[in-house]
């Protein structure tokens, strides 16, 4: 090859590269064998699709050495478009490994809802590999790219009941949200574009903080755009009126996935812009996600209060109103991190925060697949959570330690994790971490604020937590029949493993909390 020849030609990083590549090619095998697999065997698709994510987990173990990179400026070498660094790899962990979960929790739910299976598995590992591989994007049309191949896949996951209205309505409502705030994202890049000449995270950070002052106004309109645009994908407020209907209207096991890997994708691509590609403009964003994350964990607080056991209210619909008052309290670190003279501490506060909330929510979404499956005498009947289905009330929880203690108390333990209360170390660890963060970059208004709602959320994670361990009928009110585990139901394996490794992530976390900020904090900068 000439001088010349290897001048122009780039070599790809394929160690780098692996995990999303790795999810990426899972889902075109799933695709392929099932047009080759009878009816009788699409059940394999779920089980391939699992062993694809973990596969594409266990590539994460190669890549702990050190900082690599690909897809790089022949001119430029250290300016590339494609980075795994510990950022990159913890976020991918948490995208992957909450796949896996989501994976082990859909078994059960694609065989017996009659979903279509091959484009089940498809949709799920694409929106897998997207999320995988926007944490290591470090160009603005990298990141919007992965951002879409995240998001397109899970708009039909949504909708995938086929003939279900409630699910229909769900998936329109995400879909206009995401196209909206898809619009806005590309408005911000083009004007950031426009006022840097470039794309890369690092080269836009040199370009704003010397930009020509005709092109000042151009630049900030641009910066607020894009916040704005990956507000919407967070679901932080008043960008959320989307996620109560989109959880209950989807299968559950795609509530749990929106739930977890939807917040990953939007919480890595605003740090990424944030941090990487805008800190001289951080007397713009920071404010502004100061205040988002105020308003977002009080409102999603004070709308998960009014989901009382005693008026028959959605689990699901608890556990999302819950999921937008944890976006505030990720958002806090990333507001700090406008303030702080270490943002990479306060980057790692949001990381260790968002590793406890996947591994607990998950888990918790998994208790209620397992209390939402249908009795014995009726096989074959709807799972999980068809919307307004009885089993996927509060209120059906109430005794379960009587009929599933060992499910009970991993409920309890996920739910005292998302509450910051013992045993649940790692989630009063992160709670700590989110907060110290705040009051470090001296925004003491902000800490107030979180520690006001972090009282107020106790009240309805204390209240599901009682009802576990509450046995009896509520008065004035005729006996109600038992939750459905307890109607002779045996437990999916699948979902039983999803359980089970929940629990036993949330605990390893709690053994050693410190650690896992440690590692998170040495990120991006």
């Amino acid at each position: 090859m000439s001088p010349l020849a290897s001048g122009l030609v780039q070599s790809v990083d394929w160690l780098a590269v692996a995990p999303p590549t790795i999810a990426a090619v899972a889902a075109l095998a799933v695709l392929v064998a099932d047009l080759f697999l009878p009816e009788a065997r699409k059940p394999l698709l779920g089980w391939a699709a699992a062993a694809g994510l973990a596969l594409a987990a266990l590539s994460l173990l190669p890549l702990l050495d050190g900082d690599r990179a690909t897809f790089c400026l022949t001119s430029q070498p250290n300016v590339c478009s494609y980075r795994a660094d510990e950022f990159t790899l913890v976020t991918q962990f948490l995208v992957l490994g909450g796949g896996l979960l989501t994976a082990l929790l859909s078994v059960h739910t694609v065989r017996e809802s009659r979903l279509p299976a091959g484009e089940y598995w498809f949709l799920l590992l694409s929106s897998a590999a997207g999320a995988a591989l926007l944490p290591a994007s470090r160009d603005l049309a990298t990141l919007v790219v992965a951002l879409e191949v995240a998001s397109l896949p899970a708009f039909a996951l949504v909708g995938l009941r086929r003939g279900d209205r409630l699910s229909s309505e769900a998936a329109l409502k995400f879909f206009l949200s995401s196209v909206t705030a898809t619009a806005v994202t590309l408005l911000g890049v083009s004007f950031v574009y426009a006022a840097t000449g470039s794309l890369h995270l690092s080269e836009i950070a040199d370009g704003l903080g010397h930009v020509d002052p005709r092109l000042e106004t151009l630049a900030r309109a641009g910066v607020v755009l894009t916040l704005v645009g990956f507000a919407f994908k967070t679901a932080a407020v008043p960008f959320h009126f989307w996620v109560p209907d989109a959880y209950v209207g989807a299968p559950l096991p795609v509530a749990a996935y929106l739930s977890v890997i939807g917040k990953a994708v939007g919480f890595s691509g605003l740090i990424l812009v944030t941090v990487l590609a805008f800190p001289s403009y951080a007397d713009v964003w920071g404010p502004a996600v100061a205040v988002l994350a105020a308003v977002t964990m009080t409102l999603g607080n004070a709308a998960a209060l009014r989901q009382r056991p005693e008026r028959a209210h959605s689990a699901v619909r608890l556990l999302a109103w819950s999921s937008v008052a944890q976006a505030g309290y990720l958002l806090v670190p990333i507001a700090a991190a406008g303030y702080a003279d270490d943002p990479a501490h306060a980057v790692g506060s949001t990381v260790t925060y968002a590793l406890m909330y996947g591994a607990v929510n998950l888990g918790a979404f998994a208790v209620v697949a397992l209390v939402a499956l249908p009795p014995a005498e009726a096989p074959g009947g709807p799972a999980d959570g068809a919307p307004g289905a009885p089993a996927t009330r509060v209120a059906d929880f109430r005794g379960l330690y009587a009929t599933r203690p060992l499910a009970a108390l991993a409920l309890a333990f996920f739910l005292l994790c998302l509450a910051g209360l013992p045993p649940g170390v790692i989630g009063l660890f992160a709670k700590v971490a989110v907060f110290s963060s705040a009051v470090d970059a001296g925004l003491g208004w902000l800490a107030v604020v979180m520690a006001v709602n972090v009282v107020i959320a106790l009240y309805y994670y204390l209240q599901w937590t009682a009802v576990l361990f509450r046995t009896g009928d509520r008065p004035g009110q005729a006996p109600e029949a038992a939750p459905a585990p307890a109607r002779g139901r045996p437990v999916p394996v699948p979902l039983t493993a999803a359980i089970g490794l929940a629990a036993v992530l949330g605990v390893a976390l709690s053994g050693a909390p410190q650690l896992v900020l440690r590692f998170a904090s040495g990120t991006l900068l």
